[in-house]
């Protein structure tokens, strides 16, 4: 695997049973990513089961109760090269309960893979899934209207779906006029990795093609390094090992580092990547990294190392702008959902409702609303009910956004416009 070539991660959104996975699937076959066999191994494993479609599918699914269910559940990290990039795949689950994974999944992508199956066109988890791309920062955007051997390769019925997901991802910021609609078939492989015979009126990229289009991001290194932790291990002869992903700035050996909220400073030792010593990290990169003055038992979680000399803002409230997804009555200001925002997970009260706004055009509609429902966009005033840390969007939008939720489902997503800082020292 040649990785001399420019890293990208793609997250494969949109609603179940659109055929993200086949999607998925027939990518990583047409790359040659897995080998025929494997595939014919699966065909005929889902044959017997009588779900003979599924096998590329399959290639993704490969856990067992996921088969058994026909739905995707974790998010599953697979590697394909093409012409220009060498990808890996952040699939995103589809189903309601599983946003959240998606939250911790579309947070980590440069681009979003939106599949939408021609019969249905967009549905309501396509909507939630687009706007969740788009507030977790993700700027790139390619449709796959899919499934088009369904509706016999219908010019118009691409078209209508084209002009219904146009008007949705509008809505949310995305110009359709740059957006590939690539009209395919990723179980019979149409458009996907060459361009179609049964559409010769698509003069447009096939999937492979739009991939190649995509734009490299550029690594915020220039940013305070700042790196939220997942896990903390003890590893006997090292020490305390916590590990994460650097979401912006670059962390060198001998650095002087803060882990807030827990407000413990220590030095890092060593820095270990793919099981090698290395002298620096850059964004991007999964670390794992001994502290000196660290104990296991100091950092959890949610906390977030950065640079002694400009530690994680750690807020005693804050402001944030927010779209309601969904929520079965009104929310007032005393409502405390769990606030997903990098790996912290801590419950938020409402504690002013500043403007309701046009989710559209982003103008304020109201000055202090008395109450929020399903499809407003607000500013809203919140006070975490633990320490929390959490950045201003325009200075490190990596840790500036958030999802709310409640219930078990997805309520609202923002973002962090401003901080009251928690005096921590």
């Amino acid at each position: 695997m040649a990785s001399d070539k420019p890293h990208m991660n793609l997250a494969v959104v949109g609603h179940i049973d659109h055929g993200k996975s086949t999607t998925v699937g027939r990518l990583l076959f047409e790359t040659g990513a897995v080998p025929a066999h494997i595939i014919e191994n699966y065909r005929k494993e889902a044959e017997s089961k009588g779900k003979g479609s599924f096998e590329f599918a399959w290639v993704m699914d490969n856990l067992k109760e996921e088969r058994e269910r026909g739905i995707t559940i974790d998010i599953a990290h697979k590697r394909f090269d093409t012409d220009k990039f060498y990808f890996t795949i952040v699939d995103c689950p589809g189903h309601r309960d599983f946003v959240k994974n998606m939250i911790t999944g579309a947070s980590q992508a440069d681009a979003a893979l939106l599949v939408v199956a021609a019969p249905d066109g967009p549905m309501e988890q396509t909507k939630e899934h687009v706007f969740l791309s788009k507030t977790l920062g993700i700027n790139q955007l390619i449709v796959g209207i899919n499934k088009m051997d369904a509706v016999k390769y219908d010019q118009k019925r691409y078209e209508e779906v084209k002009a219904q997901i146009s008007e949705l991802i509008k809505m949310v910021g995305f110009n359709p006029a740059k957006v590939p609609f690539i009209p395919m078939s990723s179980f019979k492989g149409d458009n996907i990795a060459h361009k179609s015979e049964h559409t010769p009126w698509y003069d447009g990229p096939d999937l492979l093609e739009a991939l190649d289009a995509l734009q490299v991001p550029e690594l915020p290194v220039s940013l305070p390094l700042r790196l939220p932790i997942q896990d903390v291990y003890s590893i006997s002869g090292i020490g305390t090992v916590p590990v994460g992903r650097i979401e912006t700035g670059i962390m060198k050996r001998g650095m002087k580092v803060s882990f807030m909220p827990a407000n413990k400073d220590g030095e890092v030792k060593s820095i270990e990547m793919h099981h090698e010593d290395e002298a620096e990290a850059k964004p991007g990169d999964n670390v794992g990294f001994n502290v000196r003055g660290i104990g296991k038992n100091d950092i959890r979680r949610g906390d977030v190392c950065g640079p002694a000399d400009v530690p994680p803002s750690v807020a005693e409230e804050f402001t944030g702008q927010i779209v309601i997804l969904q929520h079965p009555s009104a929310i007032t200001v005393g409502y405390t959902p769990v606030f997903h925002c990098h790996t912290a997970q801590v419950a938020c009260t409402f504690v002013e409702l500043v403007k309701k706004l046009d989710p559209r055009t982003g103008q304020v509609k109201e000055e202090n609303p008395t109450f929020l429902k399903a499809g407003d966009a607000a500013i809203v005033k919140f006070r975490p009910v633990q320490p929390m840390v959490i950045e201003k969007f325009k200075d490190i939008p990596q840790l500036g956004r958030f999802a709310i939720r409640d219930m078990g489902s997805t309520i609202a997503a923002g973002m962090c416009i401003d901080i009251q800082q928690k005096e921590m020292r």
